[in-house]
């Protein structure tokens, strides 16, 4: 006998990557908000004839059918989400959110769910498309990823001592054990007024944003288990191609 299969219509989704299946079709790897990341089968999708081709985009909100059971499912729809052109990303975003896909991609699990990481992952992407600054948002979606995972970082006290962290003091970061009292001339040392914005996810400073960046990278880091993110292999390779720009180099920078 066979089992019946699961229908789904228009739930709220994102493609995060897409690769091509024989002559017309793509496997996709979606991030939906009811059932978390899955791979779809969509047939019949490339080409010019195809009325999904231009949908099917990765930064892009929404609305997908699907059914079938077991590891993947059958794409049988797909429609933007509020049923209109959607704003596009500006290119000097798009490597970026290129890095919060494959984030998503290395650190979920598919089959699980996570409402709250979905709605951080489409308000960012929305802040971006209406010309919100690059880093602030990235360092905020690193934040609540690592939280969501179960690997949330305690911004408020030090778990050796249970000291709370001091705006004056400077602190080290050890993945598995957490903050540490440091001098400030540590190498790697973190000002705790710049642990205190992250906290508040109010990352106004350079500086805040800077001890931001590489305490989120060390805890990333930590997760992925020694896993290279090739968007930040790619970015280092365009650096190294156009060392004299501007532009490029912020890529590496901010991821």
């Amino acid at each position: 006998m066979t089992r019946t299969q699961r229908r789904t219509q228009l739930t709220p989704g994102y493609i995060l990557h897409h690769l091509p299946y024989r002559d017309t079709s793509r496997i996709l790897e979606v991030l939906t908000r009811e059932h978390g990341r899955l791979t779809l089968f969509a047939r019949a999708v490339r080409g010019p004839k195809s009325r999904l081709a231009a949908v099917l985009q990765p930064f892009q909100p929404l609305l997908l059918s699907f059914s079938g059971r077991g590891e993947a499912s059958q794409l049988t729809g797909a429609e933007l989400a509020g049923g209109g052109a959607q704003a596009a990303l500006p290119g000097s975003h798009l490597m970026a959110c290129f890095y919060l896909n494959e984030l998503l991609m290395k650190l979920t699990t598919r089959h699980d769910p996570h409402p709250t990481l979905f709605d951080t992952y489409d308000r960012v992407l929305g802040e971006f498309k209406g010309g919100a600054p690059l880093e602030p948002g990235l360092r905020v979606f690193e934040k609540r990823l690592l939280a969501e995972l179960g690997y949330g970082l305690d911004l408020t006290l030090e778990p050796r001592t249970g000291r709370r962290i001091s705006s004056g003091a400077y602190y080290l970061f050890r993945p598995g054990e957490g903050l540490i009292a440091a001098a400030p001339e540590a190498p790697g040392a973190l000002a705790g007024s710049s642990l205190e914005s992250l906290a508040r996810e109010q990352l106004a400073s350079a500086a805040a944003l800077a001890d931001a960046r590489r305490l989120l990278k060390a805890a990333l880091d930590h997760c992925l288990e020694g896993r290279e993110l090739a968007t930040r292999a790619v970015a280092r390779e365009v650096l190294e191609l156009r060392p004299g720009s501007r532009h490029r180099a912020s890529l590496t920078e901010h991821t």
